[in-house]
């Protein structure tokens, strides 16, 4: 059985404590590899690794930066259809979306940040002065060690979400991915290494997150910590970060609307709303899981979209024809199933979906649960305002902007949002008053990277992307020089 090993100064070696953790495969349920029980030792190390490389590092010049990351890119296209097996395997999401999504997209957050090295500039001013003149600039240097802890959902995408902006802002990092899907983050530590990215330049830290996660949020030497994952998990990070002065960027959770007026381009808007809802099995934090629908169109959208959710075939994940895979845990799994039972105490009528799907054959053990649509629930109810992260979607009426508004806003997330509308006006008149980093009109997951992504309310703190994410890897220093 393989073992994931910690990458820690350009070498991939055991933990310190020499104990392993089971990792499984959601679709079989079994174990198929076992990763690092880490702790702080091994965070310390990886830090003082990472302190040795800083000096530099962010020396190095950015067309330098820019060679390796290059190389990287080129790595993982080269490795694209082994990677895509990889986190199908290590998360449940079919391949196909794994081919297509995921490894791309880390393919493409590291030529993005690549290329954004090497077109960084800094800001300079004259300013006048009674009898001359002054220049004032603005240095923007690499932070020095960074902490980045990504979440289990887009395991490399959201992974490499974070490092691309660190390494090519010239910091260095200790890494976290999460503990249930550590492959892929194990997989890239061997490609840095044969891209050749310079020792301690880049760590990763593999293991729970009170003992890794915790110890690097903590640790002094440790200036910014870049996080995606639970709202709580963000409560407890800003709680021992902040006292300690530490740049925070928490992207956390979601519980988006999907507004549905009844002038939208109906074909499209079907198949797009039945993506947003459940694509990666519904575990994307962007995935708009309340679904408002004007009410003259309501009784139509409700027939085609169950009868589209009806069709959508739950099976292995490794199969091409595959829409729906596996829950990527037990534990999660049982969250899930939990939701759907309060959904029937507070007076939601399941239309399709609600149960454990049993395969056959190899996935005969594993965690599948039928994509799910509810209606007849009250905008308030728990299932309507705590973020299930699964295969569930509630759908409901409304009759007015102002109503909808009130539903949209009512929950205490502030992610992304989705209004569907031919009503030029009537789109810029809600995306002005929605509470959410993102709205997407007319479309969904529709992402250009240099713009900033981030949610407000207790979706989290910061942007992430564009020259947002270069910057929050750097403190400015202003220079004022009298001429």
């Amino acid at each position: 059985m393989e073992k994931i090993l910690n990458y820690i100064g350009g070498e991939l070696i055991p933990p310190a404590s020499a104990q392993f953790m089971d990792n499984f495969d959601p679709s079989t349920g079994a174990v198929y590899s076992q990763i690092p029980d880490s702790d702080e030792r091994d965070v310390k190390r990886a830090v003082d690794a990472a302190k040795e490389a800083f000096p530099k590092w962010s020396q190095t010049p950015a067309e330098d930066r820019f060679k390796i990351l290059m190389r990287l890119v080129d790595l993982i296209e080269r490795d694209l259809d082994a990677l895509a097996l990889a986190e199908s395997i290590d998360n449940g999401k079919t391949v196909a979306l794994a081919t297509k999504l995921d490894i791309p997209r880390a393919a493409s957050n590291f030529r993005f940040y690549a290329t954004a090295a090497m077109h960084t500039a800094n800001e300079s001013h004259d300013t006048a002065l009674n009898g001359g003149t002054a220049l004032n600039y603005t240095l923007r240097q690499p932070l020095g060690v960074v902490g980045c802890i990504s979440p289990w959902n887009l395991p490399l995408y959201l992974f490499t979400w974070k490092i691309a902006p660190a390494i090519a802002a010239g910091c260095t990092i200790v890494a976290k991915p999460s503990e249930i899907t550590p492959m892929t983050a194990y997989l890239l530590s061997e490609l840095c290494i044969e891209a050749g990215l310079p020792p301690g330049v880049f760590n990763i830290v593999h293991g729970t997150g009170p003992k890794v996660g915790s110890a690097i949020v903590a640790h002094k030497d440790v200036k910014a910590i870049s996080f995606t994952g639970g709202t709580k998990t963000g409560e407890e990070i800003a709680r021992t970060a902040a006292p300690l002065f530490k740049k925070l960027s928490l992207e956390l959770g979601g519980k988006n609307p999907n507004i549905i007026f009844a002038d939208c381009n109906y074909d499209e808007m079907l198949a797009e709303t039945g993506r947003a809802a459940f694509a990666n099995q519904g575990e994307i934090c962007l995935c708009g899981s309340r679904i408002f629908v004007e009410r003259p169109m309501y009784e139509q959208f409700k027939r085609d979209f169950v009868e589209q959710v009806s069709a959508l075939k739950v099976g292995d994940p490794l199969e091409a024809d595959t829409d729906v895979g596996a829950i990527v845990s037990k534990q999660h799994f049982d969250k899930i199933i939990s939701y759907i039972g309060l959904a029937k105490e507070e007076g939601g009528t399941i239309l399709t979906g609600g149960k454990q799907v049993h395969l056959e054959g190899r996935c005969a053990d594993g965690w599948f649960i039928e994509p799910t649509v509810i209606e007849g629930l009250k905008h308030d109810c728990r299932t309507n305002q705590e973020e299930i992260f699964g295969p569930v979607a509630t759908i409901q009426p409304f009759d007015t902007e102002e109503e909808v508004l009130g539903y949209a806003n009512s929950v205490r997330y502030g992610l992304s949002s989705t209004i569907w509308t031919e009503n030029l006006s009537r789109a810029h008149r809600m995306a002005a008053k929605i509470e959410s980093g993102i709205v997407w009109v007319n479309c969904w997951l529709l992402r250009d990277l240099r713009t900033p992504f981030g949610g407000v309310k207790d979706s989290g703190v910061g942007r992430e992307g564009g020259f947002e994410a270069l910057r929050f890897f750097t403190e400015e220093k202003n220079v004022c020089v009298k001429l």
